[in-house]
């Protein structure tokens, strides 16, 4: 069972030995919501379905929601539905990737882990890795609706903090707050997005594509683990809470210290979008 990456070999062996597998390209751009979809369309690896960030994996309109933020999380039954309307089976292997450094396939992995479903991995460099390998892509249509799966609920495998209990820990010296915008967003001298500028008081800053090699594949675990090493300092890296915008990108650092051993940290979810938006917020800036 692949439950952090999978290399481009790793998923071929499966693809050829026939094993249960689902495969989802989660491609996306945040300001362009439809390119997801043309990206697919144009080249994705054969049998894979599309996953799109707002339609499949947010929360629209006024319906239940786990989070609040830009990209609000649905309930755990209603995503649960979802998958199992896809087609996905409770012991089914899932392989997901995109064509942007991980920074929405993640959104999936790690909600499939808050859903209980530990079969479930990162496609090591996406896209790009496996046409580098020399690799088949496919330019048909997305595939019929499948039969339903069996997928259901199982107990979560990640843990959500909400923004009341993130203010309450706010000022613990071993607490590391994790913020994986870029630099620019993080020290508040830029905002594309959300209507507040600058980030969460003593929240570190940690992009998510610092985790990536040229190549764009996750660096070494033990890259990884001495690169946060020192970015926590005396911090408990197992207390880690992870927000981004609005819970996406963050995921890669979640990942990231997945595999560099110390397990599926916490997550943030509605992140900056929700913090910003919250009355009795406070912010920092440089």
């Amino acid at each position: 069972m692949h439950t952090t990456l999978i290399s481009v070999d790793g998923l071929r062996r499966l693809m050829d030995a026939g094993a249960p597998l689902a495969l989802f390209d989660c491609s996306f751009d945040l300001f362009d919501a439809a390119a997801g979809r043309r990206q697919y369309g144009e080249a994705h690896i054969p049998g894979a379905r599309h996953a799109d960030l707002v339609q499949l994996l947010s929360q629209k309109g006024d319906g239940p929601r786990s989070s609040g933020g830009r990209h609000p999380l649905p309930t755990r039954e209603a995503f649960a539905r979802r998958m199992a309307g896809l087609g996905l089976d409770a012991g089914t292997q899932v392989v997901v990737y995109d064509r942007q450094g991980a920074n929405y396939c993640g959104r999936l992995w790690w909600m499939l882990q808050w859903c209980g479903h530990a079969a479930v991995a990162v496609l090591d460099g996406g896209l790009p890795a496996w046409q580098a390998h020399g690799q088949p892509v496919e330019r048909a249509p997305a595939p019929p609706p499948p039969r339903p799966g069996s997928f259901a609920l199982a107990p979560a495998l990640a843990a959500t903090v909400d923004a009341a209990t993130l203010r309450g820990l706010l000022g613990s010296p071993r607490l590391p707050i994790i913020d994986a915008r870029a630099p620019a967003r993080f020290r508040g001298e830029t905002e594309p997005l959300d209507p507040v500028a600058g980030h969460i008081p003593g929240a570190l800053n940690r992009p998510f594509g610092d985790n990536l090699t040229p190549e764009g594949c996750f660096k070494s675990p033990g890259q990884l683990r001495a690169e946060f090493s020192a970015l926590l300092g005396p911090r408990d890296p197992q207390q880690a809470i992870h927000h981004c915008g609005s819970g996406v990108s963050a995921v890669p650092n979640v990942l990231a210290m997945a595999i560099a051993g110390w397990g599926i940290t916490r997550l943030f979810p509605g992140s900056w979008s929700e913090w910003c938006a919250t009355p009795e917020a406070v912010f920092a800036h440089g």
